[in-house]
């Protein structure tokens, strides 16, 4: 029989979108192999606070390539001072690429956070968007909504491994939460992340598994 965790954990699922999947807008490394898993994670009712995130981007969104004129996806500029990796268009509001993956059935999920919303700031973790142009990295609130529940560990899963998943790991701990990475059950965008992926997660003190 499968384990059903304590009331103090909760899983988060990132992004787990059809544009993220082969074929899609931004097609993340084997996407679609993580989704009968996280399907059967949800339907055994193993947790009893689950948190879906959905990328939710206004059509002209600053981390699209599209928007920067001479650029293309995967180049890196400055935006707000910081990083920023521009993308291909994906997860535009209202579009099919952007729904929760209809494979799986999400109505067990507790809370479904729409980040990304903002035209001029990325949002990648849960938890925090990315830097905005005031230099902050204004908060979700997953946080207070999880302390109000109790929630002292989380579990993360999803897509893409490399980027919003470990965003996501690396801001719950920041916040307090003990954290597990589950990694069989996310994809990075290449195979090419995986190696700093797991040693961003090691340095941390995270736990994979």
């Amino acid at each position: 029989m499968d384990v059903v965790f304590p009331a103090d954990t909760a899983l988060i699922v990132v992004d787990l979108q059809p544009d993220f999947m082969p074929g899609g807008a931004l097609a993340c490394f084997e996407g679609d192999a993580i989704v009968p898993g996280i399907a059967r994670l949800l339907a055994a009712r193993r947790y009893q606070t689950v948190v879906a995130t959905q990328d939710w981007h206004p059509p002209a969104h600053a981390s699209f390539a599209a928007q920067h004129a001479g650029q293309v996806p995967f180049q890196v500029i400055a935006l707000h001072g910081q990083p920023q990796t521009l993308w291909p268009d994906h997860c535009v509001q209202g579009t099919p690429g952007a729904e929760l993956d209809p494979r799986v059935d999400w109505s067990c999920a507790d809370l479904i956070l729409r980040k990304g919303t903002r035209a001029q700031v990325d949002s990648y973790s849960a938890f925090r968007e990315n830097h905005g142009p005031d230099g902050t990295r204004p908060s979700t609130g997953l946080a207070g909504w999880l302390r109000e529940r109790g929630i002292a560990q989380v579990h993360v899963c999803g897509l893409a491994r490399d980027v919003c998943v470990l965003w996501t790991a690396q801001d719950a701990q920041a916040e307090g939460f003990g954290v597990r990475f589950l990694w069989e059950l996310t994809r990075p965008v290449s195979p090419a992340g995986d190696a700093p992926t797991r040693e961003a997660l090691q340095q941390a003190g995270i736990a994979i598994g």
